[in-house]
């Protein structure tokens, strides 16, 4: 069985970050060890919470691990907390990455056009040099504006993406995926490009229905994908139709979801279908 380890926040109550990315990643058969870079009462869209930094922890973490010659075939980061923190987890993949283990870099610090209230403008930065060290980034496009300088736009068309991606790619990872592109109002996806030059893109159906966590659901799916031998279309791909099952399920569930996509009866849906891609992969 494959092993990695997710470095982000735990919110104790609500889906998003670790408490997605635990149960997605080890329903798809890997195994799934965590460093937790914060713990959070619940998650921020709730009307109060608490948080610990632990920061404090992640050299100690890292340390035992160490010691203890424990290793993981991949790494997979989500929501980091601060600047402090980005260089932290460079050091991290300095000691438990390399040759044969896979990085997946989520760079979760915005959306719509702005940064998260957490960050300030000297964020992205940091977070730039986070990716540059990645296999795969997963940025929105506001993220990517961000990351590469560029304008951020909600209309754009393809020569736009083209461009957002070949920027990413100049900062260094060695595949850039962006989530979030449309080019129809009905129509939602994601596209990449590798440094080869290889593209692909892949659109679901348009969603109104927006929920807190969908971003986690979808690198962890990514993550598990490629961690059990799915190339990255397949894995992209299996990510955005899980994704949309999840919204339409809280949706059907006709309650206010602010408090996060109900991922969990979903589970058997992408168990189920992660094991005909795999069927397929072996023909």
């Amino acid at each position: 069985m494959k092993r990695i380890v997710t470095l982000q926040d735990i919110s104790c109550v609500g889906c998003c970050s670790i408490t997605v990315a635990l149960p997605v990643i080890s329903a798809m058969g890997v195994e799934c060890g965590i460093l937790p870079t914060a713990v959070l009462s619940n998650h921020t869209m709730f009307r109060q919470f608490t948080c610990v930094d632990l920061s404090d922890q992640i050299g100690p973490i890292s340390d035992a691990w160490e010691q203890q010659e424990i290793s993981f075939d991949g790494i997979y980061t989500g929501y980091l907390a601060s600047k402090e923190q980005c260089g932290q987890i460079i050091k991290f993949f300095e000691r438990f990455g390399g040759d044969g283990v896979l990085t997946v870099v989520d760079p979760a610090m915005a959306d719509d056009g702005r940064l998260y209230p957490a960050f300030d403008d000297t964020f992205p930065a940091a977070m730039a040099e986070v990716c540059r060290k990645a296999d795969v980034i997963l940025p929105n496009i506001t993220e990517a504006s961000l990351l590469t300088g560029m304008p951020y736009r909600t209309t754009y068309d393809h020569s736009y993406i083209r461009e957002l991606l070949e920027r990413l790619l100049e900062l260094g990872c060695g595949t850039a995926v962006l989530t979030g592109v449309s080019y129809e109002p009905d129509r939602l996806g994601v596209a990449y490009l590798d440094r080869s030059g290889k593209g692909f893109s892949y659109f679901t159906k348009y969603c109104e229905q927006s929920y807190h966590g969908t971003g986690d659901i979808f690198a962890s799916t990514v993550t598990g994908a490629l961690m059990r031998g799915l190339d990255l279309g397949d894995a992209l791909s299996l990510a955005a139709d899980y994704v949309v099952a999840c919204i339409e399920g809280t949706a059907a569930a006709g309650e206010a979801r602010w408090y996060g996509a109900e991922f969990e009866p979903q589970i058997p849906w992408l168990c189920r279908t992660l094991d005909r891609y795999l069927d397929q992969k072996k023909q």
